[in-house]
């Protein structure tokens, strides 16, 4: 276990010591309080566990790389506190916790809630491009924006005490750990193993969500084979911000359906729900809809081609890989695989050097052969990769002193121009 997993989360308990545990995942760029109006009707029938991510709410700053790390973290939480079996509901980043926790550690979950999720959210390219923008500017640029993604504008506009929470919410978090929770969604994707999740899922929406909206919900209930969904009108990304009393009725009819006390013992079991269990009837604010179901299965023999594909699209994105490719013909096309089995699955892998390291060789060499179309793309891709703007330039001055000033003079023409699209925040 790395030293990072095995840091604890920072959390709270509300509600009776002998009920039933309930987890509750925040949000990228949130707190436990996001929950806050959800507690009180919560704790009639759970313990409530609530955590922060790390660096969120004055948590320590111990950067969690990956939803796998995040999780190994949660449960080594729970295990200190003595609890084993628990329910779960998570918002966006806390719901891909969820469903990992679900497929990962089936006995441990007895019945799941997704709040503003989905099996991969965007594209790899969008979070590694907020974290470049995180590294260059800070989270300030981030955190103007966040009630423009969270809430309804009608929302944001009549609650400037709310708005106002979430922008200093996110401008106290460490930008350490906002990146790498980027990075940890980025690399997040389980589209092939929903079919797998095993126990009662809840998958609720906001009707106005343009983050992960109705569309990415009803995937994650196509392939669940045990998933309700549940779709609040008049709310956008942070549902339980926006909308908390229908919310909180949802999650309570959700988790009663699953969860029954054993009398002759005082403590609490976790029953077989039915194969689709009956929510209440919606009250007039929450509109809950069935949605088909269906699995999703995609079976692949990983090779070096396959590694390096995935390593390639880490580095250089999506887009642009996607253009390479889509341009590749019976002539160029063999030099494609090449270049995907050999640089990307053979090199661009091995594990001696770490991707900063290697964009830093990967610059000087480019400098030095006078190659500028691919030294833009591999400035990119030193960002991505987690070399600043003052680091690359460093670079760049030595290789005047090894390749030449007038190699150096035309490279740093380019990477100026690559820096600046790439880290000047988007209005």
């Amino acid at each position: 276990m790395s030293e990072t997993s095995a840091q604890p989360l920072q959390y709270r308990f509300d509600g009776p010591e002998h009920a039933p545990v309930l987890i509750l995942g925040p949000s990228l760029g949130t707190t436990w309080h996001m929950w806050d109006r959800q507690v009180p009707e919560l704790t009639r029938h759970w313990r409530v566990f609530r955590f922060d991510l790390p660096g969120h709410g004055g948590a320590p700053a111990h950067p969690a790389g990956s939803v796998g790390d995040l999780v190994r973290r949660l449960l080594a939480t729970l295990d200190a506190a003595g609890v084993q079996r628990f329910g779960y509901a998570g918002c966006a980043l806390g719901g891909a916790v969820g469903a990992e926790l679900a497929l990962r550690h089936p006995g441990r979950v007895a019945s799941l809630a997704l709040i503003a999720a989905s099996p991969r959210f965007g594209t790899a390219d969008e979070f590694r491009q907020r974290g470049v923008i995180v590294r260059s500017n800070g989270l300030d640029p981030i955190a103007r924006t966040a009630p423009e993604r969270w809430f309804t504008a009608g929302f944001a506009s009549a609650q400037p005490a709310i708005t106002d929470w979430a922008v200093q919410m996110v401008r106290t978090t460490d930008p350490g750990c906002y990146i790498a929770a980027c990075e940890a969604l980025a690399a997040f994707d389980i589209r092939g193993e929903l079919g797998s999740v095993g126990v009662p899922t809840l998958v609720l929406v906001g009707s106005e969500d343009q983050v992960t909206g109705p569309a990415e919900a009803r995937t994650l209930v196509a392939g669940i084979p045990d998933a309700r969904l549940a779709v609040v009108p008049g709310a956008s990304h942070l549902a339980p911000v926006e909308q908390p009393a229908a919310v909180s009725d949802l999650l309570v009819r959700h988790f009663t359906s699953a969860w029954l006390p054993v009398q002759d013992t005082g403590q609490h079991a976790i029953l077989a729900a039915p194969a689709k269990p009956v929510l209440a009837p919606p009250l007039p604010s929450p509109v809950a809809e069935i949605a088909g179901a269906g699995k999703s299965e995609v079976s692949a023999v990983p090779d070096a081609y396959e590694a390096g594909l995935k390593v390639r699209r880490e580095v250089l994105g999506d887009a642009h890989v996607d253009r390479a490719l889509a341009g590749a013909d019976e002539f160029s096309g063999d030099f494609q695989q090449f270049v995907t089995r050999y640089a990307w699955g053979e090199i661009w892998s091995r594990t001696a050097l770490d991707r900063r390291m290697r964009s830093c060789v990967t610059l000087t060499a480019l400098v030095a052969g006078g190659h500028l179309d691919d030294l833009a793309f591999h400035t990119r891709a030193a960002l991505r990769n987690g070399l600043t703007a003052e680091e690359i330039k460093e670079v760049l001055l030595q290789t005047a002193v090894y390749c030449g000033v007038p190699a150096a003079n035309a490279a740093f023409k380019v990477a100026q121009e690559v820096i600046r699209e790439e880290t000047t925040p988007q209005d």
